[in-house]
């Protein structure tokens, strides 16, 4: 069952406003080190690059109905690669906790992330899916 939907259009070149102007500051209150370390690779997009993820914390803060409050801080939301190279978010902190009290009993969560951009815009989509814990 979904228990949780969220969506974010960003602007590429606000979020190049914000690297150039707040620079490192801006980077650490808002990426992650594994999300930083992809943009490095990518210099040519790499405004591009967080834009999409800053897109997908928004949407993961509005999938679990807080936004950035109640302890939900964008570097508790990190989006990584699953093995099979799809995105998704890596939660610690108050984003975690949010999302276990959200579960319900006897489930367990998955999230879906899709990012998107096309200059000037960045788009995530995330869904949280709750499924039933296995019966052994």
């Amino acid at each position: 069952m979904i228990i949780g939907l969220g969506s974010d259009l960003c602007n590429i070149e606000r979020i190049q406003a914000s690297l150039d102007r707040f620079g490192a500051r801006f980077e650490q209150r808002v990426f992650t080190e594994v999300e930083l370390a992809r943009a490095a690779r990518r210099p040519f997009t790499r405004a591009g690059t967080l834009a999409k993820r800053f897109a997908a914390k928004e949407a993961f803060s509005k999938a679990v109905g807080t936004g950035f409050r109640d302890g939900v801080f964008m570097r508790d939301i990190g989006v990584v690669n699953a093995a099979s190279g799809a995105p998704t978010l890596a939660l610690t902190g108050g984003a975690k906790a949010r999302l276990d009290a959200l579960t319900p009993p006897g489930h367990g969560a998955r999230i879906h992330l899709t990012m998107t951009d096309d200059h000037p815009w960045a788009q995530a989509l995330v869904v949280i899916e709750a499924y039933p814990d296995a019966i052994e």
